[in-house]
């Protein structure tokens, strides 16, 4: 993955409602993927760069088939996941699919322990593009660390290429237990898979939000250095369309998953999805940032007050520069900063080109090294820039 991947994903919105009789177009069944990959091909989603349409948790069968092999649910998905790959493909997306390294799944469905080699040649005879492969039940930090490997040794076996979306360092962190904790060796990692969970999943609120990118920033030091090509810290799904984030918190959310060069999968459902939220989601010029050939991973750089700024380095010599506001009271506020303070004093030098692309979009034209800006910006939202040397 030269670039974070981008797609949509079933977990945050749909979790695992396996009732289809109760509510049949919010459970998690080959209707909900076939309607899913339908919009996303007609409404602009593949164009702005969506290409993975992703199922979680909850979709196979409750025991594996006579010959060992998982098996998807019967009644849910009755033309199984081969048929459902068809479908996306010939739509011009990919299939992504989950399982788990433990002998369960989170939701208890079969885990892949024990069957890593055959689960990886039965995704690929599927015709499955991503596998997400979750840590629950996995007994140990060993074994644990085991399945990871064996997993993604498995996936290249099979000869199709397969994007591997693992959840290990955030089972290192939070300790399969309170007592067992282990650091994450991000080189290790990386070297196994295409992008990683660090932190707990992402919830349709702003406290969510705000934790996740606390602890990217705390933690800044030890997982920007190894973001890029071929591998990338995810921060979890957008939540951007669904009930719990403001306008301006959806603006945050967007413009922080593209400084932090975080993969963007939404889960929402892109059916009846506002017009708003489909802007913001489909905005080209944050897009762009977020897919910067460069692929570094931007940091925060300073935090004063409720004021937190954060850039990130862009090919050509250009900065993202993102302005967050985290106070929860009050009216727009205005926070003011030196060009020279960017890029090591490299952003701007002698002159550069200042564009806001959130919350709007207009050019803030030509500025010196040594001129300041002053950026008004809403209670929990963010003013996201970018610059560019001349």
């Amino acid at each position: 993955l030269q670039t974070p991947p981008m797609g949509w994903l079933h977990w945050e919105r749909f979790l695992c409602a396996t009732d289809c009789s109760a509510q049949p177009r919010r459970c998690v069944s080959e209707q909900l993927f076939t309607e899913m990959a339908d919009v996303m091909a007609a409404e602009g989603w593949q164009d702005a760069g969506y290409q993975y349409l992703c199922i979680d948790d909850c979709w196979a069968a409750p025991t594996r088939d006579e010959r060992g092999r998982l098996q998807a649910d019967p009644r849910r998905f009755p033309g199984g996941i081969r048929r459902l790959a068809d479908y996306v493909h010939a739509r011009g997306l990919k299939l992504g699919i989950y399982s788990d390294v433990g002998n369960q799944t989170c939701a208890g469905f079969p885990g892949s322990y024990g069957h890593y080699e055959l689960d990886a040649q039965t995704f690929a005879s599927w015709g499955v593009d991503l596998l997400k492969f979750d840590g629950c039940n996995s007994g140990s930090l060993e074994l644990l660390a085991e399945g990871y490997r064996r997993m993604s040794l498995a996936l290249n076996k099979t000869g199709r290429p397969i994007v591997y979306s693992c959840e290990w360092p955030f089972y290192l962190s939070v300790g399969l237990t309170p007592k067992i904790l282990s650091s994450p060796n991000y080189t290790e990692i990386k070297q196994y898979c295409n992008h990683w969970r660090n932190f707990f999943d992402v919830y349709d609120s702003w406290n969510s939000i705000k934790s996740i990118l606390e602890w990217t920033a705390l933690h800044q030091d030890s997982i920007v250095k190894i973001a890029g090509p071929g591998g990338w810290n995810d921060p979890d799904m957008l939540v951007i369309g669904n009930f719990g984030l403001s306008r301006d918190q959806a603006v945050t959310q967007m413009a922080m998953w593209a400084i932090m060069a975080a993969p963007l999968f939404m889960s929402n459902d892109l059916r009846r999805i506002s017009p708003e939220a489909k802007w913001l989601l489909q905005n080209k010029e944050v897009i762009a940032i977020n897919q910067d050939a460069l692929g570094k991973q931007g940091y925060r750089i300073t935090k004063e007050k409720n004021f937190e700024l954060w850039e990130r380095p862009l090919s050509g010599g250009a900065y993202a520069v993102a302005v967050l506001y985290q106070q929860e009271i009050g009216g727009p506020q205005n926070f003011s900063f030196s060009l020279a303070f960017l890029g090591n004093g490299l952003a701007c030098n002698p002159a550069c080109s200042v564009r806001q692309v959130l919350p709007s979009s207009r050019d803030w034209g030509v500025h010196s090294w040594v001129s300041s800006l002053s950026v008004e910006v809403n209670p929990t939202g963010t003013v996201l820039l970018r610059v560019g040397a001349l």
